[in-house]
């Protein structure tokens, strides 16, 4: 059997190599010679998969280790009876760490408190279920907005994208990429929306840049500059608006959820579902391929603010300025694409709230309820 796979996908050997031979490819390199005798592809959300890339392959199965599947042509996979594998929450974990750390830190740069803040979520999916579950347990209010899963559960609490514009001072996007029918995210923050923010407001899209017109955002913080914006994904990635990246009070290269654990679960799923494709028993856990952190614990023994303890924690594990500093530096010396790209194929080692114990004890033991809320391993004595 032969595997075409990502160069940047890890763990590729102890969960691929059984099956056969691995061609290791960077992602944007992928074309259709490198599929014309192989039986699978294995990617990430860079590689466009699609009947151009297809058309003279004898693959059978495709996996991406990732969340997102807008980058995968299904139809064109059906037409074409290739068995299908995503790995949706493989890395939804990682993202709201990424949320928390930019929020908290846009709070500390310009003196205002998360808790006293109403997050809106838009996109109740992996990720922003998981947002409003830890807000909600941090204390912060939060209000959902998910027009698809409403009408298919109406007695659940979801709220128009409008009451979101008016009565939250946080809105959050997190929604799949759908150009066409009544719930298209394509733009659905279009100029209007965006006018209609009101002074002060955080916007942050760590689901799919083309659900914001960045011209728009970017005229509206030229022009007022009273809203900040956090971007993680953007227009036409990875030649992105320079003068957007400027802008903005967080800007990174799509790499919300690029931790290591994130990536390793992706990967690990994919491997499963290839397995029972194949009809392979695996025997293959999680937990073997997962290392052990370079920090495993923390202890905190005197009082601190919430918020301040809630930073030092989850910048012992992951801090977004790092991120935000090198898509600056790495975009200015080596041009936009490259300078993204390269940055994403050599992602800094990251791991996630969950794998850092935080030991509490004294005072410090009012914590606890809101480092768990967090998402940290919380033990007190």
């Amino acid at each position: 059997m032969k595997l075409v796979i990502d160069a940047n996908i890890p763990a590729a050997d102890a969960c691929f190599s059984h099956f056969g031979k691995l061609t290791r490819v960077p992602g944007r390199e992928i074309n259709a010679a490198h599929l014309k005798h192989a039986d699978a592809l294995i990617v990430r959300s860079i590689t466009q998969v699609n009947d151009k890339l297809l058309a003279d392959s004898s693959v059978r199965f495709i996996g991406t280790c990732t969340i997102g599947t807008d980058h995968i042509d299904q139809a064109v996979l059906a037409q074409r009876d290739i068995t299908f594998a995503s790995a949706p929450g493989c890395n939804a974990e990682a993202v709201v760490d990424y949320v928390l750390s930019s929020l908290l830190t846009l709070a500390e740069r310009d003196g205002w408190a998360l808790g006293e803040r109403t997050v809106g979520i838009v996109g109740v999916g992996n990720v922003g279920s998981r947002l409003q579950a830890r807000l909600t347990a941090m204390g912060v209010a939060t209000l959902a907005c998910d027009p698809p899963r409403a009408e298919a559960a109406p007695g659940q609490a979801f709220h128009s994208l409008d009451a979101l514009i008016e009565r939250c001072d946080v809105l959050c996007l997190h929604m799949p990429l759908t150009r066409e029918g009544p719930h298209a995210t394509y733009q659905l923050f279009n100029a209007q929306r965006i006018d209609e923010l009101a002074p002060g407001s955080v916007l942050l899209n760590a689901g799919r840049g083309d659900c914001v017109d960045g011209l728009a955002l970017r005229s509206r913080l030229a022009g007022k500059g009273d809203i900040s914006a956090v971007l993680d994904v953007w227009e036409e990635e990875p030649d992105i608006d320079a003068s957007l990246r400027d802008m903005v009070s967080l800007a990174t290269p799509h790499i919300a959820g690029h931790s290591l654990d994130g990536k390793l679960r992706g990967t690990w799923m994919i491997q499963q579902a290839l397995a029972r494709d194949c009809d392979q028993p695996s025997d293959l856990t999680f937990a073997d391929i997962c290392p052990s952190p370079a920090l495993a614990s923390l202890h905190l023994q005197d009082a601190l603010p919430p918020e301040d303890a809630l930073r030092l924690c989850m910048r012992a594990v992951y801090d977004v300025r790092r991120d935000h500093d090198a898509l600056q530096r790495q975009t200015q010396h080596h041009g936009m694409r490259k300078g993204f790209d390269d940055y994403r194929a050599n992602y800094p080692l990251r791991r996630e709230f969950a794998t850092l114990n935080v030991q509490l004890s004294g005072e410090a033991v009012a914590l606890e309820v809101i480092l768990r809320g967090a998402g940290f391993d919380v033990s007190s004595n």
